[in-house]
């Protein structure tokens, strides 16, 4: 009977081993759904379906398409020039100094190709006094440059390049603009090749920042460095809005600020320098001044907006058509003139000999009077006469 017990009491002992071995080691063997303490959580995960092509997912529409349309006509722009010192053939300096010789210099851009025929618009400063210029494709082709024009004013010129099957970028309409909406800056920063950024339009109509005579910038935040001037900027369609001009920084680095000229400007100048050779803008012979309350009381005019004439030219367009001192321009033709440098944008853009209305405010009289403007004068350039 002894042995019996002691046979029973190894069996149950064995078993009950074997039970908490199976139990921790493989539980799905008892059929019990315990989880042992301490195990983590099993999980049902449902992946998602890739996302089609041109989507982001759920979020806002990919910009990828816009990419693929503009940025092909987006160039690389190198040049070169040979610096010289001035007093470099000075047989004095010369022995004192020896043969300085010539350096080269070289500077960095983009451009936007604007015509099948080879027209490339870019920013004046990035190919100003160049002995040389060299136009890359993202095609990779590359070709040499002509300058057909520049339009110092404006920081504006046009290339001309002899390739076959140029793309060619699409032009939107910039005055269409809003403050929030997206673009995108496609150039070719620092030269490390062509870079797209994105942002949206911080500003418009900024002026007197002392860049440029004729200042009415798009404002953005997209990434503009140094490089990317000439480059393109663009709706979310892949439209031409604007020429990257400038950025406002401290460090020579993006801060967020960037200026473009917009291309409504940009096309004016193109057409009038491949037409003409130069930029032919309308002239009057006034001074603008801005409209303060102090001015409107002295003078008694009752208009919020406009913009106060503080001097005409004797014998000028305007002073031929009746304008004078304390005369508010509320509007040219049928456009609205609210600022001095949309008075600016407007007289510039006047076809010389055509005559066109102003809208005058003088002394609680509204008058409408005809002005037939000339031609702006040239502005003054070193060395010429």
């Amino acid at each position: 009977m002894k042995r019996l017990w002691l046979l029973f009491a190894q069996t149950t002992t064995v078993l009950l081993a074997t039970y908490f071995v199976v139990l921790t080691l493989k539980p799905q063997w008892v059929g019990g759904s315990a989880v042992p303490a301490g195990a983590p959580e099993s999980i049902s995960i449902i992946q998602a379906a890739p996302a089609p092509a041109g989507s982001a997912g759920g979020a806002p529409e990919s910009l990828s398409a816009a990419v693929r349309k503009a940025a092909p006509a987006v160039v690389s722009i190198n040049t070169s020039t040979t610096m010289r010192h001035p007093f470099g053939d000075d047989p004095w300096f010369r022995f004192f100094f020896g043969d300085a010789g010539a350096q080269q210099q070289s500077g960095l851009g983009s451009g936007v190709i604007m015509s099948a025929q080879g027209y490339v618009l870019t920013n004046n400063h990035v190919v100003e006094g160049a002995d040389a210029i060299e136009v890359v494709l993202p095609d990779a082709r590359s070709a040499a440059a002509k300058v057909i024009g520049t339009d110092p004013e404006s920081d504006l010129a046009v290339l001309k390049i002899e390739l076959d099957q140029l793309p060619v970028m699409v032009l939107g309409n910039s005055d269409q603009l809003q403050v929030g909406d997206r673009v995108l800056a496609i150039g070719n920063p620092f030269g490390v090749g062509q870079t797209v950024t994105s942002g949206i339009v911080s500003a418009l109509g900024r002026n007197q920042l002392g860049i440029n005579t004729f200042e009415n910038f798009i404002q953005t935040d997209a990434a503009i460095n140094p490089g990317n001037s000439g480059g393109a900027l663009t709706d979310v369609h892949g439209n031409l809005m604007g020429i990257n001009t400038a950025i406002y920084s401290r460090s020579g680095g993006s801060l967020g600020i960037g200026f473009a000229i917009p291309v409504s400007t940009a096309r004016q100048v193109l057409e009038s320098i491949i037409r003409h050779g130069q930029v032919v803008r309308g002239w009057v012979g006034i001074e603008p001044g801005e409209l303060t309350p102090e001015l409107a009381q002295t003078f008694g005019v009752r208009v919020e907006q406009g913009v106060m004439v503080t001097g005409v030219l004797g014998g000028g367009p305007a002073a031929q058509a009746g304008i004078r001192p304390g005369d508010v321009i509320t509007g040219i033709g049928t456009q609205p003139v609210r600022t001095q440098s949309e008075l600016l944008t407007r007289i510039a853009g006047l076809a010389p000999g055509q005559a066109v209305d102003f809208s005058v405010h003088r002394r609680g009289q509204q008058l409408a009077l005809r002005v037939t403007p000339a031609q702006r004068p040239r502005p003054h350039q070193p060395g010429a006469r």
